[in-house]
């Protein structure tokens, strides 16, 4: 009699729980309903970036326009030439700033004109570079052929492609330390720059530049080189070697060493820190 009070009982509990469980989803499936049927359809001030707008309650279907971001123009802070040691040829060099904290160029165009004292164009270089939000770099263009006897160097900066950044992103983190330089006394070459590049990001880059600038007591530069690196995987420490063939004047006091990584072309890097928004769309020839 006991088994089968407790078989009954079993069997009823199971059925409660049915039961329990059917009214649960119906519940359940009554709350999503009337949600449904009764939430406020997306509009122009709910607050959200809905439908198809372009920001938040604006642009798209939307009859107010979104506001177009404020972007300063890159500027030249610094420009100059200097003899390379070889006949009729020359380096150059520019410092240029990007005041902007959240926009960065993604590729801008970059030429140098060199003139006379009469004002005619001797020679012109041009290139292409990019620049992170608030950075200033230096560029470089070493042994560049010169006819005549220059005089004044010009530094243009144009066709940023402008590209927005979260608002945290990480740079890319390349220290250069033991930095050190000397004249060669036997062996090929004048003098050299030596120094460890160390890779504390958790990225690998398959290039990284290096720009070096020499500078004497006065803070003036006096020499400038670059150097490239492959493959430098993370947590890499990798020692990087500057060479100049030709005697300069001046005495270096001072070695300023800038590592760049191309973010904008390194697929893992731009997945991981930031999702880049360009405002234009850019031509990259």
């Amino acid at each position: 009699m006991g088994i089968i009070n407790n078989f009954l009982q079993d069997k009823y509990q199971v059925r409660r729980t049915k039961i329990v469980a059917v009214f649960a989803a119906i519940f359940l499936a009554l709350a999503f309903f009337i949600y449904f049927m009764t939430r406020p359809a997306p509009s122009c001030s709910d607050g959200k970036q809905n439908q198809n707008e372009q920001g938040v309650d604006c642009g798209g279907v939307c009859a107010e326009k979104c506001d177009k971001p404020i972007i300063i123009d890159l500027s030249v802070a610094e420009k100059g030439f200097l003899p390379s040691g070889a006949v009729d040829e020359f380096d150059f060099y520019g410092n240029v700033r990007n005041p902007n904290n959240t926009f960065g160029g993604g590729k801008f165009k970059y030429e140098f004109i060199l003139k006379d004292a009469q004002g005619n164009v001797l020679t012109t270089k041009e290139g292409y570079n990019f620049i992170l939000p608030g950075e200033s770099k230096y560029l470089v263009e070493n042994n560049v052929a010169v006819k005549g006897v220059p005089a004044t160097i010009e530094l243009k900066v144009t066709d940023a492609q402008w590209v927005e950044f979260q608002e945290h992103y990480e740079k890319p983190q390349l220290k250069v330390v033991n930095k050190s330089y000397g004249e060669i006394h036997s062996g090929v070459g004048f003098s050299e720059a030596l120094g460890l590049l160390k890779n504390e990001s958790p990225f690998d880059f398959s290039l990284i530049k290096l720009v070096i600038v020499l500078k004497d007591a006065s803070d003036k530069i006096v020499a400038v080189n670059g150097t490239e690196m492959r493959t430098v995987r993370n947590g890499e420490n990798r020692d990087f070697r500057a060479l100049w063939f030709n005697r300069f004047p001046g005495e270096v006091i001072n070695v300023e060493v800038q590592a760049d990584a191309n973010v904008f072309d390194s697929e893992t890097f731009a997945e991981r820190n930031f999702a880049p928004k360009y405002v234009q769309k850019p031509d990259y020839r």
